[in-house]
């Protein structure tokens, strides 16, 4: 049977013994450890009890919120292909736990650690025909193991970044035996295709299907009604959404703010930091202090709108545009990298962000139709371009409308992605075949 490098197996096994170790630095990494402890035992249980060998399985896997919506968007049509199969979704971070609460399939859990013992407890269990990988998020034993024993391995929304870790020594010979396992990959763009050979998946198995995430985002808009009480906090004045903020983004948000106000007194804020910890909160106010602004209000606290309002939720940015004139996406400033810049955009905003937007394909997408500013330079020269884009889209109104139109459009006419790579997975479905056990013997397919 095909195997992962002995050092990968030697080194997840050392990254899961450390695990504990590493959870009393992170909440985030505490509450992912806890979710992984079991999840084999719970996941094995599930397929003892309730699966059906008459019909297919498809499992599949996304790390986190961004790649779990844009898988989201893809198992919503499979089902409505495939209404016969069963569905098992599995997430890495604790983050994407109230997103697998909402997903219309069987069972949802943690996925356990990369090693031998839980993947080969649990993929006689599940018996799956099709395992699904969203975007990179692949994991090589599960997924070596997996075609040893007859499952079709898929990625779709599979895109590699130029400047991605895994293209370089080590992590790329580590990685290699997974992605030859890969077995069909719907990649975004051919640029991707590309990486994603070098990465080792075969590039006959490669289709080119563009992205799920234009037809996540705009399903999300239109399902946010007119009523929506978030709205009210950008009604009756001029509203900056900034989203997915970080210490370094607000620095600057905060200090345009206060230029921005000089002229035009009305302007409001609406801040939305990406980790909204307590830490990170008292942060914020703490620099809105500093610079004399209006005292932030918590979304928590709000009814009416206020001049700012700092948002200690999470899972609410994506509607929370929609009450925007505007809007501002965080992470160009610190090594995070750039968030997500199409939510605004379905929403017909115009959009700005900080210098480093480099790795994001959607980013330079609508800087080239006109529907978003860069800012430039360090922190002072930022604070200014900031400040002028964002007085000038309230001063020529007409600009900014234009703007956002031209950034709607881009995010409409990227739509498709999801039926193409639905229609993809359905094929591999269809198409069952006789299936190996880890000694290799032939099984007849379920």
């Amino acid at each position: 049977m095909p195997s992962t490098p002995a050092i990968y197996r030697a080194a997840a096994q050392v990254a899961s013994g450390l695990a504990p170790l590493l959870s009393l630095l992170s909440p985030k990494l505490a509450a992912g450890h806890r979710g992984r402890q079991g999840a084999a035992e719970r996941l094995s249980a599930w397929g003892a009890r309730n699966r059906d060998a008459a019909r297919p399985l498809v499992w599949f896997h996304a790390s986190s919120v961004g790649e779990g919506l844009q898988a989201e968007s893809v198992l919503l049509e499979l089902r409505r292909r495939c209404p016969a199969a069963q569905y098992v979704y599995t997430h890495f971070s604790p983050s994407a736990v109230p997103l697998a609460r909402r997903l219309p399939v069987d069972v949802a859990d943690y996925l356990p650690y990369d090693l031998s013992q839980p993947v080969e407890r649990l993929l006689p269990a599940l018996a799956p025909d099709l395992l699904v990988f969203s975007k990179l998020d692949l994991w090589p034993e599960l997924a070596v193991r997996a075609a040893a024993r007859g499952t079709t391995v898929a990625l779709v929304a599979a895109t590699v970044s130029p400047g991605s870790g895994r293209l370089r020594w080590p992590a790329r010979a580590l990685l290699r035996a997974g992605y030859q396992a890969v077995g069909a990959a719907a990649s975004v763009s051919e640029e991707d295709a590309e990486r994603l050979a070098r990465l080792g998946v075969s590039p006959e198995r490669i289709r080119v299907l563009g992205d799920p995430r234009y037809d996540s985002v705009v399903e999300r808009i239109a399902g946010v009604s007119d009523g929506e009480p978030l709205l009210r906090f950008g009604r009756g004045a001029p509203t900056l959404v900034a989203g997915s903020t970080w210490p370094e983004d607000e620095a600057v948000l905060l200090a345009a703010f206060v230029r921005v106000r000089a002229t035009h007194p009305t302007a409001r804020l609406v801040l939305v930091p990406h980790e909204p910890t307590e830490r990170h909160l008292l942060a914020a106010e703490r620099v809105a202090a500093r610079l004399r602004l209006p005292a932030p209000l918590r979304l928590s606290r709000a009814e009416d709108p206020v001049p700012l309002l700092l948002v200690d939720r999470v899972g609410v940015l994506a509607r929370l545009y929609g009450a925007g004139s505007m809007a501002y996406v965080g992470g160009g400033f610190g090594r995070a990298g750039l968030h997500s810049v199409l939510e605004p955009a379905a929403w017909g905003l115009p959009v700005s962000f900080g210098p480093r937007w480099g790795e994001s394909r959607d980013a330079a997408a609508l800087l080239q139709a006109g529907a978003a500013r860069a800012l430039t330079g360090r922190r002072s020269a930022a604070v200014g371009d900031l400040a002028g884009i964002w007085a000038g889209w309230i001063e020529r109104g007409d600009e900014g409308e234009a703007a956002g139109r031209r950034a709607k459009s881009l995010v409409e006419g990227g739509r498709g992605a999801s039926a193409r790579s639905a229609e993809l997975l359905a094929g591999l479905i269809s198409s069952a075949r006789p299936r190996r056990s880890p000694s290799g013997a032939r099984q007849d397919p379920a």
